[in-house]
């Protein structure tokens, strides 16, 4: 075999080592098209791991107005008497029968309580239970209610599908 030969051979090797520019570009708008994909429905999936610190605590303020009432045969009638308070940096604002539970910042324009559905309480025999937050940051605010009769409502839900 001549010089010629041999030379061309490690060239041809040399020319298949490594990807072209297309297959550079296919691979970058495959990850591009994931990416549009899953980005949105982890940020959804996010917003729903932020409304569980409603869910919980709105069952901790159920649960304190429940050992009361059987102390008392009577639903707690203020913020006073209830004595529950979040724990560290709170997503949302909570009230009870319409009186605010504690002076926390609520993340966007949220107003801390439902004034129209704590208003047809009557304190002696049910409580109502409210937080209200902002958990993905646009103009919708979260909103969830819970009573004596231990359910949980979602009347206005931040976060789509």
């Amino acid at each position: 075999m001549s010089m010629k030969g041999k030379m061309s051979g490690y060239m041809k090797v040399d020319r298949e080592k490594g990807f072209t520019l297309i297959e550079l570009m296919i691979v970058v708008a495959i990850l591009g098209i994931l990416a549009a994909i899953a980005i949105p429905n982890f940020m959804r999936f996010q917003a729903k791991s932020k409304q569980s610190e409603a869910k919980t605590n709105l069952g901790a303020i159920g649960t304190t107005a429940e050992a009361w009432r059987t102390e008392a045969d009577t639903y707690v009638a203020t913020v006073a008497e209830l004595g529950w308070a979040p724990q560290g940096n709170s997503r949302y604002g909570y009230s009870y029968n319409a009186l605010l539970l504690a002076a926390n910042t609520v993340a966007g324009n949220c107003a801390t309580s439902d004034d129209a559905a704590a208003a047809a309480v009557a304190a002696a025999a049910t409580f109502i239970a409210i937080a209200t937050g902002d958990v993905d940051s646009d103009a919708t605010c979260d909103i969830w209610q819970y009573n004596q009769l231990r359910a949980l409502t979602n009347p206005t839900n931040d976060v789509s599908g």
